[in-house]
């Protein structure tokens, strides 16, 4: 480490003064946050097909069994390369959908959440698996594509809402909007070099060794997370040979 690449060391006083000033940017910035969450409280609505099938570890299931019971469902739509192996599988799906582990919350609140894959059930949930995700995971066969994407792709998040037997699509959001999903990021936003992405407006010398097309949610030609399931000792192959390629920088 060198000058160039650290902030300069000032005294506790004029530290305390600096993030003071800070603050008053953080505190508007929450603020309109709040403003913009209570805008879209106040969206339309657009109905969709309760009946639209699925399919889960027990076979076809309808969109409106998805809730479980609960009147909002919150749905992340996971990219799947078809026989491919674990480590050609998306990358950045990978990382937003594993960040949401503990779902108790949002069930307090009436919320189900669940991962809509495009890929066939049974691979896709070998991956979940090995992976070590235990929330509610279901693929999308084609004859629903059109009824719930509608001219959309996998990687946006949709929320849904049921009123009795009928559904209705309330929100949706695809890029960095889907980036709630990942508190990695929000912690990174906190340290001094922040993500490490080449977009972000760091000081000269800062380390940015990233770039956005995938490689910044992959580790020696995988995504990062599967190193420590590799490490456990867990079976990462899908297809009974390992990956050649780097993986395609989808939905990043």
């Amino acid at each position: 480490m060198t000058a160039e690449n650290k902030p300069p060391v000032v005294f506790r006083k004029e530290w305390l003064a600096a993030i003071d000033t800070l603050r008053v940017r953080e505190k508007a910035h929450t603020r309109e946050g709040d403003a913009i969450a209570a805008a879209r409280r106040r969206l339309p609505m657009t109905e969709v097909d309760p009946s639209a099938p699925l399919v889960g570890g027990d076979g076809p299931v309808p969109l409106i069994d998805v809730f479980e019971g609960r009147t909002q469902l919150f749905v992340s739509y996971h990219m799947w390369h078809n026989g491919h192996t674990a480590a050609d599988q998306c990358e950045g799906c990978t990382f937003f959908t594993g960040q949401v582990r503990e779902l108790s919350y949002l069930h307090q609140r009436d919320v189900t959440f669940a991962v809509f894959c495009q890929g066939p059930y049974d691979e896709s949930d070998r991956y979940r698996r090995f992976m070590g995700w235990d929330m509610p995971w279901y693929s999308v066969p084609a004859e629903s594509h059109e009824r719930l994407l509608a001219d959309r792709h996998f990687g946006m998040k949709a929320i849904y809402l049921r009123d009795r037997d009928r559904v209705y699509e309330t929100y949706w959001t695809t890029g960095r909007g889907v980036e709630p999903m990942a508190p990695s990021y929000g912690i990174l936003d906190m340290t001094v070099y922040g993500r490490q992405e080449t977009w972000e407006d760091s000081p000269p010398g800062w380390p940015q060794p990233y770039e956005t097309l995938g490689q910044q949610f992959r580790k020696d030609g995988r995504p990062t997370a599967q190193w420590a399931r590799i490490a456990a000792g867990h079976d990462d192959d899908l297809h009974g040979g390992q990956s050649s390629t780097g993986g395609s920088g989808c939905c990043s």
